[in-house]
């Protein structure tokens, strides 16, 4: 560990701090030799070097001579020190790892400062849900939290809202004073907690588990489970229908992630899997695909043959399964958002 306070106090001109000392003369010092002393320094050392060197000033070579012969070893007489901050950093990337330089300077701190809000985070929220929380708050609170959410997700939030308190919420946001950042913070605070109970619900274990089993289903067996645990619980239908993805609920999903979906499944499979399907539903596969398969698609579709209906449903699973799994990876979306709130 390097004594600070020992360091000499004999240089000319405007007194220098023992540390500005010790920054001038691992300037002075050059990449190599430098970078192999600072692993003598403690963490905290070398922060308050990188924070001298910042803003030292200039020094004329004499001035320099003087501090380095403060040192057993001396350094030869050499130019002045001007651009000390960059020199620092050179120093240090010579010495150090890249993370423990970044670290040092700040960097690291300064990108992980750089994080998505809670108020970003609302996008990926269910806005029926979100409105069904805010709505027991004052709403004077609604009111800030509509100003802070993005535009796109806030008029969503907006038109869940019932129409007889719209008119009022929407004026209160309008004319919207400055909030305290005590008061700020408690509202934030809230949010959180409103999303915490969001994704709470949106991952519990058992609806997931349900809708797994569900998707091995066919359509008609899931209404019918799904309408028989209704008349137990909406609430639980809810929780689950969202998590369901089946060969139908293609119509649902964005022509974009349709297509990415199809891009890799076989023809022979997509003919079986087609075979007896709504024309809609054969239409938004077809239009998924590229014209050549297509027209071989259409083709084989053309002869009167409903397939075997254990082959039709394996095709329709085996791309459904697919859809999750493109899904999970982020790689796909299985439903349109406003699809997935209009059925919350």
């Amino acid at each position: 560990m390097m004594d600070f306070e020992n360091f000499g106090s004999t240089a000319v001109g405007a007194p220098l701090t023992p540390v500005d000392k010790a920054a001038a003369v691992l300037l002075a010092m050059g990449k190599p030799v430098a970078g192999k002393l600072l692993k003598y320094f403690t963490q905290g050392e070398l922060q308050g070097i990188i924070a001298a060197a910042q803003n030292l000033r200039p020094i004329p070579p004499h001035e320099l001579l003087e501090l380095v012969n403060e040192f057993e070893d001396l350094f030869t007489e050499g130019a002045g020190l001007m651009d000390n901050a960059k020199m620092m950093e050179s120093i240090l990337e010579e010495g150090l790892t890249p993370d423990e330089v970044d670290g040092l300077l700040g960097r690291r701190t300064a990108f992980q400062a750089y994080e998505t809000t809670i108020w970003d985070r609302l996008q990926d929220a269910d806005a029926a849900f979100i409105t069904r929380f805010l709505l027991q708050e004052h709403p004077q609170t609604i009111a800030y939290i509509l100003s802070m959410m993005p535009s796109a997700f806030g008029a969503k939030v907006l038109l869940e809202v019932p129409e007889a308190s719209r008119a009022d919420i929407i004026n209160r946001t309008v004319n919207l004073k400055d909030v305290s950042p005590k008061a700020a913070a408690i509202i934030e605070n809230r949010v959180i907690d409103m999303m915490n109970a969001f994704e709470a619900e949106r991952n519990s274990p058992g609806s997931v588990k349900v809708a797994e089993m569900m998707n091995e289903l066919e359509k008609e067996q899931v209404d019918e489970m799904l309408a028989s645990l209704g008349t137990i619980s909406t609430a639980s239908v809810k929780k689950v229908r969202p998590k369901i993805f089946l060969f139908e609920d293609l119509l649902a999903m964005p022509q974009r992630s349709r297509v990415a979906l199809f891009n890799d499944v076989a023809g022979d499979i997509i003919t079986a899997a087609l075979r007896g399907a709504p024309p809609a539903l054969r239409e938004a596969v077809l239009s998924s695909i590229g014209a050549r398969q297509r027209r071989m698609i259409e083709q084989d579709l053309a002869v009167p043959d409903q397939g075997n209906p254990r082959e039709v449903a394996i095709a329709r699973r085996s791309i459904t399964q697919e859809a999750i799994r493109l899904a999970a990876a982020g790689q796909i979306q299985l439903k349109d958002q406003d699809e997935t709130q209009a059925a919350a």
